[in-house]
């Protein structure tokens, strides 16, 4: 016959192991809810401060971004850009609201390779901007920047069996701090408008912000 206390004891260890084991079915699920809010989290502080369509930073997070990057700038010049397509309107128009998502779509890749690390975003609509670290405010480095910019925006862009060119005007300003980043932004967009003025043409138009340049 069984030693009832051999059998109270093997009921009592029993009954820790299941306690053990409950505790710790316990500890995983409150850990796997643990990773899903902060899952959550991300996804909602990644959708507050990008783009839905391209991914790119918002007009929120460029500022943001931008006021840090040129806090630790340490003084060296970094160059605004803003980019806004020409005639977009017609894109849709001609080939529907699918089409003129996929046109900015690659739009805003072919900005973010030209960029490489620099910051580009998404302002809104078809108009974009930038953060470019420069070696130097040279009028010709940036002629030749803003001349590579033009040509990688340029290039035709395919639509289903056919393939699409864009137009674009390009403003750039010199920045050196926080402090100058909205001014700099505002000659940017001037200078883009500027270009905008200029007329629709085959190729993709730019205007240098020239003055401040010169007096870099």
């Amino acid at each position: 016959m069984p030693d009832p206390m051999s059998v109270a004891s093997g009921i009592c260890a029993a009954g820790a192991l299941l306690t053990s084991w409950q505790l710790r079915q316990r500890a995983l699920r409150a850990e796997a809810e643990i990773e899903h809010l902060q899952a959550e989290l991300a996804a909602e502080r990644h959708a507050a401060s990008h783009d839905p369509l391209t991914g790119l930073p918002n007009r929120r997070a460029f500022y943001r971004l931008a006021a840090t990057l040129l806090t630790r700038a340490d003084g060296r010049t970094l160059i605004a850009v803003v980019v806004d397509l020409d005639d977009f309107k017609q894109v849709n128009d001609r080939f529907g609201h699918a089409a003129g998502d996929q046109v900015l779509i690659i739009v805003a890749e072919r900005l973010t390779a030209f960029a490489g690390d620099n910051l580009v975003a998404r302002l809104g609509g078809d108009e974009f901007a930038g953060l470019l670290a420069s070696p130097t405010v040279d009028r010709r480095w940036i002629d030749h920047a803003t001349r590579r910019l033009g040509e990688t925006l340029g290039a035709p862009i395919p639509l289903g069996g056919r393939s699409v060119r864009v137009t674009a005007s390009v403003g750039l300003a010199p920045v050196t701090g926080p402090a100058q980043l909205t001014e700099a932004l505002g000659r940017a967009d001037a200078a883009m408008y500027r270009a905008k003025s200029l007329g629709t043409g085959r190729a993709p138009r730019q205007l240098v912000d020239s003055p401040r340049l010169a007096e870099c």
